[in-house]
């Protein structure tokens, strides 16, 4: 997907400052009242979101622009935390909700200092020459329409038809009383797709996305046009057709590349961060410089990704998004921490505080999760496996973090026999424990690939878009919970 650049990131400043006028001498007047009666820290975060929302659904269209404004504030006193927010812009709204920020807080009575502020420099990971808000809504119906018309011509049997087009502007500014200004804009459009396929009575549903950072033109060629997301979503409904029942017992697992790497994501991501360990309520708690995982593995969460759906130039502190490594060579080195954790750890911040809204307070969070490749190529790793099951991908799942075990939803897997990868198989489920199975990785393939999906991250009741990604992994044993023994 090619981009090219864009007007420099400071613009998202410009726009809060002429059309709000909230500009760098008012968030200086806002954090000096957060701070009035003490505390450690305080930051204002702003944004404007406007967004817009296209489906046609068996040939009816439905869709609508939203926008939606405000800003957040916050005090931080020990571990202690104040915060309101607004959807108004005017002075006094703001002081109002500074002066609710502190009085949660509970500070003392010698007013907390404010430092002049300085606007940062941030690279701009996902330029795009056009958002595609900018453009007429019928350009995104014409995608939608040869959605439909793919999949009514894929086969017969495809009964009901859903494409949706997801597109977002998002700008935000903090500023922080440490002195930091900084700037986004954040694009976004997606494309899902989803088709029932009935044959005989048999009632079998396929579902593919993309979404990324990125306008129009990211649809227009390769995997990720219409007619190619259609094609994927109609393999896996007809797939499901042929499905035999899946095997049961504890077996070899290998894990495809890209999609499954949710599997990384939920059984490992989650409990690396750093509110979860401060909390001593994740079993990677207190476990730094040990053996974590096998040496094979080296875990990576990375927001600067090119245009990926889960990249971002500075997350929701104002902190610059980095490459983080979690896990090396099997050995735990690091967390994700926002603000608030790595000044409990008296470490430096990961730039993985991120929020769903100005409406929410900012948390340690992912943005794309990987295990970064091995040397051996993917045919050896399945022909390695005598019996087990492969993994396209996961449907949903839960997990414990408190000490690992999980249970994840297989959406697209089949069985391997004698080395080889053969009939696919229903949906059946994993059940393991994340910290164990990290431990049971014996092969790693040199084929990494970062999912695609239009996928949401949930965790404490905020969602944020999020990538994973994944080489082809064996891990030489998991419960599988088949019919077929």
């Amino acid at each position: 997907m090619s981009v090219v650049a864009q007007p420099h990131l400071d613009t998202a400043l410009a726009f809060f400052a002429d059309r709000f006028g909230l500009d760098a001498d008012v968030c200086r007047q806002v954090l000096q009242t957060a701070l009035a009666h003490g505390g450690d820290h305080a930051d204002l975060y702003a944004e404007h979101t406007r967004s817009r929302a296209l489906s046609v659904e068996d040939g009816v269209v439905h869709g609508g622009t939203t926008v939606d404004a405000g800003v957040g504030v916050r005090v931080v006193r020990d571990e202690a935390v104040g915060y309101a927010s607004t959807e108004r812009f005017d002075r006094e709204a703001l002081l109002v909700a500074a002066r609710t920020a502190s009085e949660i807080a509970a500070g003392g009575v010698s007013p907390g200092t404010v430092q002049p502020l300085h606007r940062l420099s941030i690279a701009d990971h996902y330029p795009v020459a056009a958002f595609s808000l900018d453009e007429p809504a019928p350009r995104g119906l014409e995608l939608l329409r040869r959605v439909e018309a793919a999949a009514r011509a894929a086969a017969p049997s495809i009964a009901h038809v859903r494409g949706a087009l997801g597109e977002e502007v998002k700008r935000i500014i903090v500023a922080t009383s440490d002195g930091r200004l900084a700037g986004d804009t954040r694009p976004i459009v997606q494309l899902r797709v989803s088709v029932v396929s009935i044959r005989d009575g048999d009632r079998q549903q396929g579902f593919e996305s993309k979404a990324a950072r990125a306008g129009f033109d990211a649809f227009a060629t390769g995997a990720w046009t219409p007619e190619a997301i259609v094609r994927q979503a109609v393999r896996r409904a007809l797939l499901g057709h042929e499905a035999v029942a899946a095997p049961a017992g504890f077996l070899p697992v290998v894990l495809a590349p890209g999609d499954s790497g949710v599997f990384l994501h939920e059984a490992v991501g989650h409990g690396l961060e750093a509110d979860f360990i401060w909390k001593r309520l994740s079993t990677f708690t207190g476990r730094l410089g040990e053996r974590v995982a096998s040496p094979l593995c080296t875990v990576v969460d990375d927001g600067t990704l090119p245009g990926r759906y889960g990249s971002i130039n500075i997350d929701d502190e104002g902190e610059p998004s980095r490459e983080n490594v979690l896990i090396e060579d099997g050995i735990l080195r690091g967390y994700l921490h926002d603000r608030i954790s790595a000044r409990y750890f008296n470490l430096p911040a990961t730039g993985s505080g991120r929020r769903q809204s100005f409406r929410h307070v900012p948390m340690p969070r992912m943005t794309t999760t990987f295990l970064r490749p091995g040397e051996t190529p993917p045919d050896d790793i399945v022909r390695a496996v005598k019996r087990g099951i492969y993994c396209v991908s996961f449907g949903g799942g839960q997990v414990d973090i408190a000490n690992g075990d999980y249970v994840f939803d297989t959406r697209e897997a089949y069985l391997i026999e004698d080395g080889r990868v053969t009939a696919p198989i229903r949906a059946t489920n994993l059940i393991g424990n994340g910290p164990d199975s990290m431990t049971r990785v014996t092969m790693v393939g040199n084929d990494l690939a970062i999912d695609e999906m239009a996928g949401l991250c949930g965790k404490n009741g905020q969602a944020l878009p999020v990538n994973l990604g994944l080489p082809t992994v064996l891990i030489d044993g998991i419960t599988v919970g088949g019919t077929e023994a």
